[in-house]
């Protein structure tokens, strides 16, 4: 099994920053993506910003010049920063990695996507 953990949030004010920070642990032979969802009240979640296979980024045009997705491949970690928050960025953020287990895995195309259990960030004054 494969678990992800975040950790960063908080409650912040308009204008603020936090970093999030999602580290995966368990049995991984390959991570395919690895990236922030978020998921506010009443709401569908949402891509925020990921890694893809290619180790390019992709970010939410929302987030487009206010996030930064980084991370340290050794320590199988992600990391979210996020500048100038606004209320609109209210929400539960989750991290998200697609997962093959094996080598026999892998070499199929066989990944699986595994879910953290979400960190609350906040902006309000």
């Amino acid at each position: 099994q494969v678990q992800l953990v975040e950790s960063g949030g908080d409650l912040v004010q308009p204008g603020g920053s936090l970093r999030l920070s999602c580290v995966a642990s368990g049995r991984m032979f390959s991570i395919h993506s690895m990236g922030w969802y978020r998921q506010a009240p009443g709401k569908q979640r949402e891509l925020v910003a990921t890694f893809t296979r290619s180790s390019s980024s992709m970010y939410a045009e929302s987030v487009k010049g206010r996030f930064t997705i980084s991370r340290d491949t050794a320590k199988n970690t992600v990391f979210l920063q996020m500048n100038g928050l606004q209320s609109e960025d209210t929400a539960v953020y989750y991290c998200k990695a697609a997962v093959a287990p094996t080598l026999t895995a892998y070499s199929r195309g066989l990944y699986s996507d595994y879910w953290g259990q979400g960190t609350q960030v906040t902006v309000s004054s």
